[in-house]
């Protein structure tokens, strides 16, 4: 790491000419291509609900996943609710929804379905109000729809209890940040030499290490990265989540940040990680489309039999990923019913061969969904 010269890359003289080993990135470029087009052959068999369905569980945990990795935990349903809304996809009932989750929907949404729109200093206020609707980040007030001024001290990301922190990064002072990203938004919307794949992940480093807000710096970056994603792909349809691969690789995601930003202005290193991690998260949507396709195969087996409320939602639910072990008492609980009523729901189940028992028995009893009725061969 460089520490002579400069303690961040902000501070090199070469600021912000980007260097990296193309050739040793062409490679990984050529797999994740392979795999976003592998991934495109599945989709354009499917059919169209199918694809929406794919894109509605790809958009909910983007949302949900870039929210996490600062720390925030979103409603699930209240954010599948507001997206499926946005979309026309019909997913049943739709669960209340706040201003906080419309605002990251609409961030979203925005980046991604609007991603040949030109960025602008306007279009980044107008993402950071919408993450912002109170004016604060908890108990915080905020200079929203405005660049930090840095009035209380420089903007650093800290980590540890308080008189004992420790300092990862500090960002460029509040009086640079009008050429700083006027420089950035230029580059950003012209048509330059990166190869897209490239040019996101640049995009992604580059806004991040400039932290031109008080707060909600990363989902930004990672907005303009999906954007950016978008434009490679040449399609408003999402159908991968970055964002939930680098929640899941979060500790890594952050070491190789506080890495490169106080190393040189060679950032291959950073962009061969940001390649594997989209190709992970290219594969990890191989996972959910065929959850999707099982959902479908499911319903279509049971479209002539009735089910009632509280069993449509909860055999939803199992589809979907139930979390722990389905139970009596989770059955009360979330179908809003006695624990009799529970019992008779799940016995009518298990005599029409929807669910099975577990092994474990006695108070440790809890039901699955019966994997027959989910493969291929039932929509035969």
């Amino acid at each position: 790491m460089n520490s002579t010269e400069y303690t961040y890359i902000w501070q090199s003289r070469d600021w912000p000419n980007w260097k990296y080993d193309l050739a040793a990135l062409t490679q990984l470029m050529v797999e994740v291509s392979r795999a976003q087009g592998i991934l495109m052959g599945r989709l354009t068999d499917v059919g169209m609900a199918l694809r929406d369905q794919a894109s509605l569980v790809a958009l909910t945990n983007d949302v949900i996943k870039t929210s996490e990795i600062e720390g925030e935990t979103l409603n699930l349903d209240s954010v599948r609710s507001s997206i499926a809304r946005r979309l026309g996809v019909d997913i049943g009932a739709l669960a209340p929804v706040d201003r906080h989750v419309e605002g990251v929907v609409d961030m979203v949404l925005d980046a991604t379905t609007h991603y040949n729109s030109p960025m602008s200093k306007d279009r980044l206020f107008g993402w950071h109000a919408a993450l912002f609707p109170t004016g604060y980040s908890g108990l915080s007030k905020l200079n929203v729809a405005n660049w930090r001024d840095d009035a209380s001290g420089p903007m650093q990301v800290v980590s540890g209890p308080y008189g004992r922190q420790r300092v990862h990064f500090e960002a460029p002072p509040a009086n640079r940040l009008d050429d700083e990203t006027h420089r950035f938004l230029h580059w950003l919307n012209d048509d330059s030499n990166e190869p897209p794949l490239l040019k996101a992940g640049i995009a992604h480093l580059w806004f991040v290490t400039l932290h031109p807000f008080d707060d909600g710096n990363g989902r930004i970056a990672r907005a303009i990265g999906d954007l950016l994603l978008a434009r490679a792909d040449g399609c408003p349809q999402r159908f991968y989540s970055l964002s939930a691969q680098i929640q899941r690789e979060r500790d890594e995601y952050y070491n190789i940040l506080e890495w490169t930003q106080k190393d040189s202005m060679d950032i291959t290193k950073w962009l061969t990680w940001f390649l594997t991690t989209l190709h992970r998260a290219i594969d990890q949507a191989q996972l959910t489309l065929d959850a999707v396709l099982a959902k479908a195969r499911f319903w279509q087996h049971w479209a002539m039999i009735p089910f009632n409320e509280r069993q449509l939602k909860l055999l939803n639910k199992l589809l979907d990923g139930f979390d722990g072990k389905l139970t009596n008492k989770k059955w009360a609980a979330i179908g809003k019913c006695s624990s009799d009523t529970a019992l008779r729901d799940i016995n009518d189940l298990l005599e029409r061969g929807v669910l099975r028992k577990t092994d474990a028995g006695g108070r440790s009893t809890s039901y699955e969904l019966n994997d027959s009725l989910t493969s291929p061969e039932v929509s035969k």
